[in-house]
């Protein structure tokens, strides 16, 4: 059984249009389109991507996440640091000269890590 690529990934939300504004207006997912569950579909190249599901996330005290960020490739690099400083949305900023990208790292508004990576683009 190979495997291809990944389907899609499941965020537990405390606020489902905050997180789904974020991913569509801050970082530019293409939209979002709400389920009947509570949740919503955010899509990316015309494929359901983020599952967001209206449910507050319940880390167990005292322990590190399982996961701790998925990352995206991306284009634009200086456009999408405009765009975050323009949302007032903190992030972190590395270049990779050696490995030919640079990344911005940026959390969600429920404290999910997103990595960035900016092929070919110099920071």
């Amino acid at each position: 059984m190979p495997v291809h690529r990944i389907d899609h990934v499941n965020l537990n939300s405390s606020d489902v249009a905050r997180t789904c504004a974020f991913y569509v207006d801050v970082l530019g997912f293409a939209e979002a389109r709400p389920m009947g569950t509570g949740g919503a579909w955010i899509y990316l190249d015309g494929h359901p991507f983020l599952h967001i599901r209206g449910q507050a996330p319940q880390p167990a005290p005292d322990t590190l996440p399982l996961v701790d960020h998925f990352a995206l490739q991306a284009s634009d690099l200086a456009g999408a640091r405009a765009r975050l400083q323009d949302a007032g949305v903190a992030f972190r900023e590395a270049s990779y000269p050696q490995l030919g990208f640079s990344q911005i790292v940026v959390h969600d508004p429920d404290g999910v890590k997103v990595e960035l990576n900016f092929k070919d683009e110099a920071a």
